[in-house]
């Protein structure tokens, strides 16, 4: 009879002619051995490393496969939960109560709220990161228990945008998610307050990038485009425009001295900016043209025939 099917008589825990030697545990063959003679003392040992073969050096870590990593944001408090079935309405609603820590299935809705919203803007997990950041820091605070939930989000994002410099317009936050500006704007109010943080007002240049590219202007129309909104701001000719109104015209203005195809509605497709808007604006820009243009450039167009453009 073979040393291993003879194992289990002499015990899982000692050699029966080496009781004294420490046992080697072989978790890829599942057995426990002697070092000393070689003996099958016990088998079928579970093996307590990855499921899948890993190329790591003997120094790098083997992947686990107990679950995905901790999230600090969270408390990590770890409970059992016995699972009801069937109608009985009451035991169902007293597990919910109780399974788990509420504050953290509160994160982690809000962090999957963050994650889909910052997915369609296209934004990096930086952003995402600084987000779920804000939403910890102000839930911790309370403040925000009488706030609609998705418009809590969609402020925090708003803010790690600027904080990271990838700004995004209050319209292009309100475009990703289903609450009104109002909201976000109410919401992001109350974050900077209470967690006395800054948040600097967003200007065309921080925006002109991002139009220009999805305009697919050339980069001397994008550098003309960020001239012409700040000409137009040192004139204070652009006084309470927005600064998604003021890139957007700029990129307009541009467009036309530099003879480059690009109407009124696509711009504001891009933009988030109404047609009519950026009509209005580039006529308030048309007495001072002249300045507003880089000493150096030349128009393709008479200046004076933008008057006639409607």
């Amino acid at each position: 009879m073979s040393n291993r099917s003879n194992a289990g008589s002499w015990g899982r825990n000692r050699c029966p002619t080496h009781p004294d030697t420490p046992l080697i545990e072989d978790y890829r063959a599942g057995d426990t051995v002697c070092p000393e003679c070689g003996l099958v003392v016990g088998d079928r040992v579970i093996d307590v490393g990855s499921e899948w073969r890993t190329f790591a050096d003997d120094h790098g870590s083997d992947p686990s496969r107990v679950g995905s990593a901790e999230n600090p944001l969270l408390s990590g408090d770890l409970s059992t939960t016995v699972v009801f079935s069937g109608d009985n309405y009451d035991m169902i609603r007293a597990q919910n109560r109780i399974a788990g820590n509420s504050q953290d299935r509160q994160l982690l809705h809000a962090f999957s709220e963050i994650r889909l919203m910052a997915g369609r803007l296209n934004a990096p997990q930086t952003i995402i990161d600084r987000a779920n950041s804000l939403f910890k820091r102000m839930s911790d605070t309370k403040a925000l228990r009488r706030m609609s939930s998705e418009a809590n989000c969609a402020a925090c994002l708003y803010i790690a945008c600027a904080q990271e410099g990838a700004r995004r317009t209050f319209r292009e936050i309100c475009a990703v998610c289903n609450v009104s500006k109002k909201q976000i704007s109410k919401s992001f109010k109350l974050i900077v307050r209470v967690l006395n943080t800054n948040v600097e007002a967003a200007t065309a240049a921080d925006l002109m990038s991002r139009f220009c590219s999805r305009l697919e202007l050339p980069y001397k129309a994008q550098t003309v485009a960020v001239h012409v909104a700040k000409e137009a701001g040192e004139l204070d000719i652009v006084a309470g425009k927005t600064a998604a109104t003021i890139a957007s015209t700029a990129i307009y203005f541009t467009t036309l001295v530099m003879g480059i195809n690009k109407s009124t509605q696509e711009i504001s497709d891009i933009a988030g900016v109404a047609e009519a808007t950026i009509k209005q604006t580039f006529r308030t820009l048309l007495d001072t043209k002249d300045k507003l243009l880089p000493p150096d450039f030349v128009s393709v167009i008479p200046l004076d025939s933008l008057h006639s453009i409607r």
